[in-house]
């Protein structure tokens, strides 16, 4: 479904779309989804739920910057002594 007319929506440009949608899916939701297990998270009211997403997506941008290809092995890293995340961040202790 979408808005875009038959010429600007061809098979190879919905084929482009659904693999942005899928990398965007794939980086980040997945990530949040099972390493921070965000779907079970009991985190449900006020703005509660969109501010922990924005700490949880800092912290995997961050840990990308800083050159980590698995998240989780980031985290494991970071979380060993508690100057590290200070220093992820820029923030030298």
């Amino acid at each position: 479904v979408t808005s875009l007319t038959p010429d600007q929506a061809g098979p190879a440009q919905l084929a482009a779309y659904t693999r942005g949608h899928w990398g965007i899916e794939n980086k980040l939701h997945w990530i949040r989804d099972v390493t921070y297990t965000e779907d079970v998270s009991r985190v449900r009211t006020g703005t509660a739920p969109r501010t922990m997403a924005s700490l949880r997506n800092l912290a995997i941008n961050a840990h990308r910057l800083a050159g980590h290809t698995s998240i989780t092995t980031g985290l494991r890293h970071t979380s060993r002594d508690f100057t590290r995340p200070l220093t992820l961040l820029g923030i030298h202790p």
